[in-house]
């Protein structure tokens, strides 16, 4: 946590027996043996390693990160175990990609945008993610990439796909932490001396801007995230589980943040998708899916709204009170039975299987 190195270093000493108060032999910085040398006048100190490990001599840099750019986008790593790529790692599914992909992010210059778009444009990521029988007796992890990635989004990117398609997510890059919605007095017992006591979520766009700027208390992660399987942030973590939990679908469909969502793809769907509700169902599909219903959805989805529509009709405050859910202010000339039938469709769009997978 040092910003500056000392003018003179601090003499270091093997340790006998890991005792500190039987010294061995003087030692001093170096690199392994096996590895590259460090840049010759380079510094044996931060600056100089940092210079080593992003030079075009030293593979393990670009290894490490175009296996884990790989794992993002297809959900495992070509060295499956990309918490440990030391000699106790997986070997390779193919050796000679990595060594490729890793010569070619040095020799795109570190361009992470170019090295992303390079894999997601490739005909091995473009494959369809239909299973095929027999390659999934043969290779049921699909390691050997016979067909496209198909994996659950983490938690992060459900909640920022679905402020997303309803209009709400705020673009702005940078800046201080941001407090969203959490449940009523969720670190009270946390925070006896922390500011996180009497929490309360921050009003106007801050509620809505990406997840990665979310408030968080290292040994109370918000709830939301760790039941889509985020770290706590305790420990560093570079491998992320992968579950599949009831809650999680009860988060999704009830959580504050994501009926908000729905009721703001609600108004999307009535003001921007047409006349006729099947083609405003069509249009909020393409939305959150990004193809075209088949008819058969399109009719499964009309019957649920005209449901909806009369129930709420016969019941006008429960219409209001549940597109009340948020801070964002209701679209005006919309009627609020409408509104909330066509709210509860948007959140049955986004709690689609194919909504939240990746394939």
């Amino acid at each position: 946590m040092v910003m500056e190195e000392m003018p003179k270093p601090r003499d270091a000493f093997l340790l006998i027996r890991g005792q500190y108060d039987n010294r061995g032999e003087k030692v001093t910085a170096g690199l392994p043996a096996v590895l590259p040398p460090m840049p010759a006048g380079e510094p044996m100190n931060r600056l100089g390693l940092a210079r080593w490990l992003v030079s075009p001599e030293n593979p393990l840099t670009a290894r490490v990160w175009v296996n884990r750019a790989w794992e993002q986008c297809f959900g495992m790593g070509i060295v499956k175990t990309s918490e440990n790529m030391g000699s106790q790692a997986e070997y390779p599914s193919h050796p000679e990609l990595l060594d490729w992909l890793a010569t070619e992010f040095i020799r795109r210059k570190w361009d992470v945008k170019s090295m992303m778009k390079l894999i997601v444009t490739s005909a091995t990521y473009r494959q369809a993610a239909k299973i095929n029988p027999r390659a999934a007796q043969i290779d049921p992890e699909n390691r050997l990439l016979a067909r496209g990635p198909r994996f659950r989004l983490c938690g992060e990117f459900v909640r920022d796909q679905a402020l997303a398609v309803s209009g709400l997510l705020v673009e702005k890059i940078g800046g201080p932490s941001v407090r969203p919605y959490m449940p009523q007095g969720i670190w009270d017992e946390t925070s006896v001396y922390g500011d996180l006591r009497n929490y309360s979520a921050t009003p106007g766009d801050a509620l809505y801007r990406r997840t990665m700027y979310t408030i968080w208390k290292r040994t109370a992660a918000p709830p939301t995230n760790l039941l889509f399987d985020s770290p706590t942030r305790e420990i560093c973590t570079v491998k992320r589980s992968r579950t599949n939990t009831p809650l999680q679908a009860l988060a999704v469909l009830n959580e504050v943040t994501y009926v908000e969502a729905a009721r703001k793809l609600a108004e999307r769907m009535l003001i921007e998708g047409g006349t006729t509700s099947q083609s405003r169902i069509a249009y909020g599909f393409r939305l959150v899916a990004a193809r075209s219903p088949r008819p058969e959805e399109v009719n499964v989805l009309a019957d649920g709204l005209a449901s909806d529509l009369t129930r709420f009709q016969h019941n006008p405050d429960a219409a209001k009170q549940l597109i009340a859910s948020g801070q964002s202010k209701v679209a005006a000339n919309l009627k609020s039975e409408e509104l909330a039938a066509y709210t509860l469709t948007a959140n049955v769009l986004l709690n689609l299987d194919e909504v939240l997978t990746r394939e």
